[in-house]
């Protein structure tokens, strides 16, 4: 699976660079969208999968699930810290700022205070079944809240935001979006949704052998 990721991966960077035309309107830092947007969906997917494995712990009482829950979390937090850096980036060449409090930079920067919360309360809890249950309902609580934060906040009615449209746009408005951007595009995504999975089996090993190690001490 290494192998494959790596080689899926390194064509997708090749591919962005070399191969999809400059997206409309953006030019050539617009290139930077195929490494943004597959950043944002996967810290999206890690809270989903880091809230359904602390359900699945509420349901079985079994350990397991919340190392699972807190590798989810973790990798997620640093996906989620790349899209924020990655769109910063953007921002200073589109707009002249790193930072502009648009809602949608608000929005995340948000989100990832509620995870460094979450690592916070983890941390500070020394009972692995105390953790577990209490981590497993804040896992659930912050999934919800990054929904509101990412998907409805931003387009509540007051607040302009200069953020571009969720979809990535193409060279004629009326065919869509031009054939290789979508190509890389969904490329990009597939890659890092394949790269976080990697991750995830690799750092929930990791917490579970952490948990086996706290339970013989």
């Amino acid at each position: 699976m290494r192998m494959v990721l790596g080689i899926w991966m390194a064509a997708v960077i090749g591919a962005a660079f070399f191969w999809s035309p400059p997206l409309r309107g953006l030019g050539e830092a617009g290139r930077i969208f195929y490494f943004h947007v597959p950043c944002a969906w996967v810290g999206t997917l890690a809270f989903l999968c880091a809230a359904y494995a602390g359900v699945r712990f509420l349901g079985s009482r079994d350990l397991d699930w919340d190392s699972s829950s807190a590798a989810a979390a973790q990798v997620g937090f640093l996906f989620t810290f790349l899209a924020t850096v990655s769109g910063a980036v953007w921002a200073q060449e589109a707009w002249g700022r790193w930072w502009n409090w648009d809602p949608r930079q608000t929005a995340i920067l948000m989100v990832l205070l509620i995870y460094g919360a979450y690592f916070a309360l983890r941390s500070s809890i020394e009972p692995a079944e105390r953790r577990a249950s209490i981590s497993a309902a804040y896992s659930i609580i912050a999934m919800a809240a990054a929904i509101f934060l990412v998907f409805v906040a931003p387009r509540l009615p007051g607040l302009d935001t200069l953020h571009p449209s969720p979809v990535l746009p193409g060279n004629d408005p009326e065919r869509g979006i031009e054939p290789r951007i979508l190509m890389v595009l969904l490329a990009a995504l597939a890659g890092f949704t394949g790269l976080f999975v990697w991750m995830w089996r690799i750092q929930t090993r990791v917490d579970r052998l952490l948990l086996r190690r706290e339970q013989n001490r």
